[in-house]
């Protein structure tokens, strides 16, 4: 796993959302030249069982650039980039025009930065070739048509699989048409090496939706070897 120094954080930014809070930060790697848009995932169980049920029962949210995503992703979307997600990206893009821009984050998080990536692309706020997309864990974000025009936004797109993450399979592909866009990174022994495989489609069985059982919590919470909510608030360390 690549460490990263010389992190410049510039901002958290929190939203509420639901009964809980979204939240997120910016930040700068100078050696990397990149700006960060990184999202924060599920805070609880509790959260985590609400993000499913909020996806599959409450209507579509039509995005702008293409396709529907669910609703509840859409509007955790809208209200951490209206808190100041936004107003950072413009003030850093600004600061730091040749640096690229990585956009990232986990579960719940994983989601909203799959919409970011398509906002800032397709609103033409950044350039496909200068951005990076890499979520972990995420789940089913939007519909067919969401999938397809995301595929031909972001160049450089994976969604990490820790082997059996139960969320990355929810919402179920048959609840109301929900599909992945592309490409899955899957670990799938664990991540205790650089060991992983790379399928390009959308909802290829070659990765993980070929496992007969994908509902681990725990490979959830878990990704290269470290809780990832005890991750941060440990200095990343």
């Amino acid at each position: 796993m690549i460490k990263f120094s010389d992190i410049q954080v510039y901002r958290q930014i929190e939203a509420p959302c639901d009964q809980d809070t979204c939240s997120g930060f910016t930040a700068v790697l100078h050696p990397q030249k990149a700006i960060v848009l990184s999202f924060r995932g599920t805070t609880s169980i509790l959260q985590l069982i609400q993000e499913i049920n909020k996806t599959v029962f409450v209507s579509w949210y039509r995005w702008l650039f293409g396709g529907q995503v669910s609703m509840y992703f859409g509007d955790a979307f809208v209200r951490i980039w209206n808190h100041g997600m936004g107003e950072d990206f413009v003030a850093l893009r600004k600061m730091y025009p040749d640096y690229e821009i990585w956009v990232t984050g986990h579960s719940l998080g994983g989601a909203i930065a799959s919409l970011a990536s398509s906002y800032i692309i397709a609103g033409g706020y950044a350039d496909a070739k200068k951005t990076k997309l890499v979520t972990f864990g995420q789940p089913r974000t939007g519909d067919v048509d969401y999938s397809a025009a995301h595929n031909t936004q972001a160049e450089y797109s994976f969604r990490v699989t820790h082997y059996r993450d139960i969320v990355p399979h929810i919402p179920m592909g048959k609840s109301g048409g929900y599909h992945h866009h592309q490409r899955e990174a899957f670990y799938q022994r664990g991540m205790k090496s650089d060991e992983f495989k790379v399928c390009e489609g959308n909802e290829s069985t070659d990765c993980s939706n070929g496992l007969y059982f994908t509902n681990s919590i725990k490979d959830h919470t878990h990704y290269f070897g470290r809780q990832v909510s005890e991750y941060g608030i440990s200095g990343c360390v």
